[in-house]
């Protein structure tokens, strides 16, 4: 009896870790990205800054394509939804998503900043750590 109770919680412990593991998001920057960090299509949160000038929308559709950074590498996001009403170039912002085959970070959820003097952690994080690398 004791054998199969500590099976069971064995098994469920193992379930339970599984599903932590599938479920858990982790944060990239854009030079993580590029150096091959990011797991292809699977998903993960990126952060960095809209780069000015790179806002492109497809005709007759909602996506959308705009460039992040974290000054020092360019990653390229796309996005088929309305994007959030604070959504500006050269602000900070995360997206949820996954990286395609071709290096495009397919978006299925952005989140703007929600005033001028606000930055994501991670997003600032990733801006000091590059900014460091420049020196």
């Amino acid at each position: 009896m004791v054998v199969f109770m500590l099976l069971g919680v064995s098994i469920a412990t193992a379930l339970a870790l599984k599903a932590f593991n599938e479920n858990m998001m982790f944060f990239y920057s854009p030079t993580e990205i590029k150096a091959g960090k990011a797991p292809v299509e699977q998903d993960f949160r990126l952060g960095g800054l809209v780069v000015d000038g790179s806002v492109r929308r497809e005709p007759n559709s909602l996506t959308v394509l705009f460039d992040l950074t974290d000054n020092n590498e360019v990653i390229t996001v796309r996005y088929d939804k309305i994007l959030p009403d604070l959504f500006r170039e050269g602000q900070g912002i995360i997206a949820r998503g996954q990286l395609n085959k071709e290096g495009v970070v397919i978006a299925i959820e952005v989140l703007a900043k929600h005033d001028e003097n606000y930055m994501p952690p991670e997003v600032s994080d990733a801006l000091a750590k590059s900014e460091g690398n420049k020196e």
